[in-house]
Order: structure tokens, then sequence, then C-alpha cells
């Protein structure tokens, strides 16, 4: 936690849970990668088993519940939203994530 890697034969579908630095609320950022991992702008290798969602280019990740590409969405809890209500809204996500990297 706070990186996931789901290694696949041609590629890494990673997730990146990302909290809110003044609290009550969180992101969940998805990206794909080639299964060798990636090489950033500037030359750096970086292999599948240690890249992460935040390695690649803003372009090239979606923030689950979003609108559209490069749109923010942040999963709530500090407005009197119960932890249940905010699990149950990841959750109706999910489909979203594997829509996304398939």
């Amino acid at each position: 936690m706070p990186h996931f890697r789901r290694q696949r034969d041609s590629r890494v579908d990673l997730l990146t849970v990302q909290f809110d630095r003044h609290g009550g609320g969180f992101v969940v950022e998805l990206a794909q990668c080639g299964a060798e991992g990636i090489t950033t702008h500037w030359g750096k290798i970086i292999p599948a088993a240690k890249v992460k969602a935040h390695d690649l280019h803003p372009r090239q990740r979606h923030r689950l519940g979003a609108s559209g590409p490069n749109k923010d969405y942040w999963f709530r809890f500090d407005e009197g939203t119960s932890p249940k209500a905010v699990a149950d809204t990841l959750c109706a996500h999910i489909d979203e994530a594997e829509r996304w990297w398939g």
C-alpha cells in the first residue's frame, strides 16, 4: 500500500491510492505500462516490479470515478459520509478500472 501492480503477460496494470495531505479524502489512480516497465522521458529505467502509477505522465493515468480524461475525482469521507458509503462508492467503480485497463 499504496502502490499495487498486476503483472500480465504483455503489460502491468497499476493502481495507486493517494490520500489528501489535509485528510478526509483519497484518489485512486490507474495506469498501465508494458511488461518490461518504463523508461522516463529523462532516461531513467524503472522495471515492472518497481513502477508506480505516478511514474507515468498524468495523461497516461486515470482517476477512478473521474468523468473523463485528465479529470479529477476524490473519494471524500470528511463531509459526513459514512465509511461504508465511501467503500460502496469505491466498489461501484471497480468495473471502471477493468474497462480502462482492458
